[in-house]
């Protein structure tokens, strides 16, 4: 039985050790995404409403959390739209089609409560069957004004960007003090820091443009 529901203050710490699990070694040796759910739920830009687990047989396997983000056009005008992240399904379900179910379920409570764009970070491969574009399609880019491989867009509502120019800018939780997260790590499992080859995969990812 597979059931999604928003995330409760007892499921904090349950959330936290799967992010954790999922998140472990794959981007970086180690990883700072349990960190980051940790310190989210308590800042200002944290949407509780799209704060959600999926569980089955009544275990938690995933979650999903967002955070209100903007998109500013050349003239100044601001978009309020959301972001999501981290989202994650513990190792031994992934590639089952919980993930997609997770996203699935948040777009429509998202487009409920009136947001009609999401702009993410991530691996094309994971989300392009879900709906998300090259930002470049939507003429959304950067601060710097590139378009970078990873940025991936997502109109819940169609012609919600009406083919402007864009700006991204996320939330300031995002800006993770890598100090912080080494020092809540020390105070979890012992879990080895080690290579793979998904963290290469990633720095190329992270590292390019879309011209």
């Amino acid at each position: 039985m597979i059931t999604i529901r928003n995330e409760k203050e007892s499921d904090y710490k349950k959330v936290e050790e799967i992010t954790r699990k999922a998140f472990y070694n794959l981007y970086i040796p180690g990883c700072v995404e349990h960190y980051l759910v940790h310190i989210m739920r308590n800042h200002e830009d944290f949407i509780p409403e799209l704060d959600f687990v999926i569980e089955k047989d009544n275990e938690i396997i995933g979650n999903i959390m967002y955070t209100k983000s903007k998109l500013v056009e050349e003239c100044g005008k601001e978009k309020q739209i959301i972001t999501f992240g981290p989202v994650c399904i513990l190792p031994k379900y992934q590639r089952m089609g919980y993930g997609k179910m997770l996203l699935e379920y948040s777009f429509t409570k998202a487009l409920e409560m009136g947001y009609d764009v999401i702009v993410i970070f991530g691996s094309p491969s994971n989300y392009v069957s879900v709906g998300f574009q090259c930002c470049k399609k939507y003429h959304v880019c950067a601060e710097n004004g590139k378009y970078p491989t990873a940025m991936l867009v997502k109109e819940l509502k169609q012609n919600a960007l009406q083919g402007k120019k864009w700006i991204y800018y996320d939330s300031p939780v995002m800006n993770i003090d890598e100090k912080d997260a080494e020092h809540f790590d020390e105070c979890l499992e012992k879990m080895d820091k080690k290579y793979q080859t998904s963290q290469e995969e990633f720095y190329i990812y992270s590292h390019s443009f879309v011209e």
